[in-house]
């Protein structure tokens, strides 16, 4: 996909489409770390990390809680 720089202000911006938000589990009140390596632009979500801590937190209870479970159906 090639995209064009659209003016914003003094400044220029990046349109993101929904399904391209979508796809990154972005919204469009979602922040973003840019970073480059000189010659290409990396933007990347930022999590939210205690979203993340809860998430991890109930995977590690359910694969106790149903470790025989889990072992049997492999």
């Amino acid at each position: 996909m090639i995209k064009s720089l659209v003016k914003h202000g003094n400044s220029s911006a990046l349109v993101i489409e929904k399904p391209i938000l979508s796809l990154l589990g972005a919204t469009p009140e979602s922040e973003f770390e840019v970073t480059t390596d000189g010659k290409s632009l990396i933007l990347t979500p930022v999590r939210n990390e205690a979203r993340h801590d809860r998430f991890r937190k109930a995977v590690e209870k359910t694969g106790k809680r149903y470790s025989r479970t889990f072992k049997e159906l492999a």
